[in-house]
């Protein structure tokens, strides 16, 4: 996840998608490669810095905080029980370049480690190198704004290292996945040269690691749709990725984390929008919007004024599960258009946030109908999916007693495991 698609989904997160033609090139023929089907992230294993404030450029050591929740062998056990076969693994790629050689191997020998605990767990695996954009130095737009960005030539080294590893382990049961949700607006040349630089530079290192692409616009579905998959066939074998979050307002209801003032107050959503009502709902963000303090009157009447506008449109359009539908079709289309098997495109994160001490977003039911509802149609479609979140406010499992949710697990049509 990144900012890019938050910043600028207010605009477009409750436009039903029109139908996207797809360039008429040869189908690309299939190539071997892992089969993940179920899968979740793994995120904050390998995030969640201790990066020094500027001017320094570096990471207190060990790099990432010691506090956040990093799966124990069990919990990968437990997952695998479920019937979970693949883990998505983000990795912040700072610590790596900001390190001198020896700090670098033994974070690699970490990863390494982590991967290995994946694969003896019985798991398959994504590495998925995810550079973050809260960080002052080492962030998306100085590593792969372009190929010209200032770090840009160190991050493709590390992607070409971190594919020459990654081959030694068990073949068909691992992925590179060089970029998170590229900024780059969807048909990007931009974007297309920098994901051709990198599938180049992992090429060199590794002749058949299975390699995961994604188009821009954040990895939205528009940005697959917007994809020449043509200049990718050398590289093979390579995967497709796409994420869904759609419709935002109810997926990142009540997130700190958007800069639109919407968000931050917005909180009983209801999936679908008919099991709620926009009085219900606006009575709930007029309640929260009274216990800030802090912000300025008018900036909330601002605020209210436009969440009153945005929620109008949403319950006018009454989303339910065939609005996902509509947006997973449209990816599927252009799967069939270019000839490519829908097991080959993994909707790499989907979720949206819970309701507990931390969050005031959407009711815990309507977030498990809403679960159900995206994991069907990806299922329905022939896409393999992953789902966002192992541990915080998308989680699937708590943080503190690593209990897994019920509810969660049954939405995403698994088992509790013994």
């Amino acid at each position: 996840m990144t900012g890019w698609s938050r910043r600028r989904l207010l605009r477009t997160a409750l436009s039903t998608a029109a139908a996207l033609g797809s360039l008429p090139i040869a189908p690309i023929a299939h190539a071997a490669g892992p089969r993940f089907r179920r899968g979740v992230n793994a995120w904050p294993w390998f995030s969640l810095t201790r990066e020094f404030p500027a001017p320094r450029t570096d990471y207190d050591w060990p790099p990432f905080q010691s506090q956040r929740p990093v799966p124990t062998p069990d919990d990968l056990g437990r997952l695998r029980r479920t019937g979970l076969d693949f883990i998505r693994l983000p990795v912040d790629p700072g610590p790596f370049l900001a390190a001198d050689a020896r700090t670098r191997g033994r974070l690699l020998d970490m990863l390494d480690a982590a991967v290995t605990a994946t694969l003896d767990a019985d798991l398959g695996i994504i590495v998925n190198v995810q550079a973050n954009g809260a960080t002052h130095y080492w962030n998306p737009d100085r590593m792969v704004s372009s190929t010209a960005a200032p770090a840009f030539d160190l991050y493709r080294g590390l992607v070409g290292e971190l594919a020459g590893r990654l081959e030694r382990f068990q073949p068909g049961r691992i992925a590179l996945e060089p970029v998170n949700e590229p900024a780059q607006a969807c048909a990007s040349n931009v974007w297309s040269q920098i994901q051709l630089s990198l599938l180049t530079a992992a090429r060199a290192s590794a002749a058949t690691l299975p390699l995961v692409v994604t188009g821009g616009c954040g990895s939205m579905v528009s940005g697959l749709t917007a994809l020449d998959p043509a200049p990718l066939a050398p590289f093979e074998p390579i995967l497709f990725t796409f994420h869904f979050y759609e419709p935002y307002l109810f997926s990142h209801q009540g997130a700190p984390w958007m800069r639109e003032p919407v968000y931050r107050s917005l909180n009983n959503v209801p999936w679908p929008a008919s099991a709620g009502s926009l009085e219900q709902t606006l009575a709930s963000v007029r309640a929260r919007m009274a216990q800030d303090t802090e912000t300025p009157e008018n900036t909330k009447q601002a605020a209210y004024a436009e969440t009153e506008r945005v929620l109008k449109v949403y319950f006018d359009a009454k989303p339910d599960r065939w609005f996902v539908d509509k947006y997973l079709g449209e990816a599927r289309a252009w799967a069939d258009g270019h000839g490519i098997a829908p097991e080959r495109i993994i909707m790499g994160e989907f979720g949206a946030l819970r309701t507990d001490a931390h969050y005031v977003a959407a009711p815990n039911p309507d977030r498990a109908r809403y679960i159900v509802d995206v994991r069907q149609s990806a299922e329905a479609f022939g896409f393999p999916w992953a789902f966002w979140d192992l541990f915080d406010g998308m989680g699937m499992m708590d943080d503190t007693t690593r209990a897994l949710d019920p509810a969660m697990v049954e939405a995403l049509g698994l088992v509790m495991p013994e």
